[in-house]
């Protein structure tokens, strides 16, 4: 990690992202039009976030079909110093629907935020914890829709649950308020 945090290969696997999107040959670009309408009614817009001056990944493409663990992304937690050249304040996750199952693939999500003692409950060689981490938390459980976006604080715990019949795809990116006002996003 030669970027306080942030490895070499990110920007080297940055690098090969760009050009699969590239070779899809699509007239627009699907990330720079939800950027767009997440920023279109908030003061300064929505744009990617840079680090040390580099732009950062404008998003992922994810099919969990398997589900996700339950987890919990913070990028305060996750970085020894910041991870944008602009300070967060807050922090969310965006995902787009492009298909979703028949049934399965909800998104849990927990008010529930990590402890030092939750610790005991990570998976050995994971990056998720056993259920039992969020056990008598309040949660919501949301089974998305195609063409629905879904943002969350994903600094509470939330997970993926399995695919039955068909599969999940979501576009996504993280989204973060700067101190300057400003809407940041990155993958």
């Amino acid at each position: 990690m030669a970027d306080g945090g942030v490895a070499d290969s990110y920007w080297e696997a940055l690098e090969g992202h760009s050009r699969a999107w590239r070779a899809l040959g699509l007239s627009f670009d699907p990330f720079a039009v939800c950027r767009e309408a997440l920023g279109a009614h908030w003061p300064g817009g929505a744009v990617v976030g840079r680090r040390g001056g580099r732009r950062l990944g404008d998003g992922v493409a994810r099919e969990p079909n398997q589900g996700f663990l339950v987890h919990f992304d913070d990028a305060s937690r996750e970085y020894r110093e910041d991870l944008l050249d602009v300070p967060l304040i807050g922090q969310f996750a965006f995902n787009l629907y492009l298909s979703v199952p028949p049934s399965g693939g909800e998104t849990v999500l927990w008010r529930h935020r990590w402890q030092p003692g939750d610790e005991a409950y990570r998976l050995p060689g994971s990056y998720g914890y056993d259920e039992a981490v969020v056990r008598g938390a309040e949660s919501l459980e949301i089974t998305p829709r195609v063409g629905e976006a879904l943002l969350i604080d994903p600094r509470n715990f939330h997970a993926v649950r399995p695919s039955r019949g068909a599969r999940r795809v979501a576009l996504g990116f993280a989204v973060g308020l700067a101190s300057s006002g400003q809407l940041v996003t990155w993958a």
